[in-house]
């Protein structure tokens, strides 16, 4: 989502007609019955704001902050976008689309583990990954220090390496 001269990446919003002005997000989305189904995070144009939902992910930001005040992330090193997956792959893995690698950051986790650009990432811990938020979501503190389980489509082939995340401090 283009926000002013960012972009910023906000995995399953909720769209709503709720009045929203710059500089007063944050407040609550709220059902007629008082249940609180989101956090509105942004303004989409006039009319038209976005909500965070409240769901597994935001729950554990929500904890993360509470408890720690901050959010830890975990960070792979690598930039990618969303490419098609070869014909044969997309009726067996039952989706069109993977992520291509475009860059690996030197002396990075995914450096380290083997990646390369051009390789097509498929899986993630087990999961498919179809585009990048799909990564970023299992991208949690809990992931800091863990092997990652990724399969990629490099020339080919299929191939299956483990990266460590390392926690993302600003400066990588």
């Amino acid at each position: 989502m283009r926000a002013g001269r960012t972009v910023r990446v906000i995995d399953d919003v909720i769209q709503t007609d709720a009045a929203l002005n710059p500089g007063n997000s944050g407040g609550a989305l709220a059902t007629s019955t008082g249940e609180v189904v989101g956090v509105n995070t942004a303004v989409a144009g006039i009319g038209v704001g976005l909500a965070i939902p409240i769901n597994s992910t935001s729950r554990q930001i929500i904890s993360a902050l509470i408890t720690e005040g901050r959010v830890r992330r975990a960070w792979l090193g690598i930039a990618s976008t969303p490419a098609p997956l070869p014909t044969a792959l997309a009726r067996r893995y039952g989706r069109r689309q993977g992520v291509r690698i475009v860059e690996v950051m030197p002396g990075s986790p995914a450096q380290r583990a083997g990646l390369r650009a051009g390789d097509l990432l498929l899986s993630a811990a087990g999961e498919a990954v179809s585009d990048a938020q799909g990564l970023q979501r299992l991208m949690l503190a809990d992931a800091i220090g863990r092997p990652l389980g990724l399969t990629v489509l490099r020339s080919g082939a299929l191939v299956d390496v483990v990266a460590v995340p390392t926690e993302l401090d600003g400066a990588d």
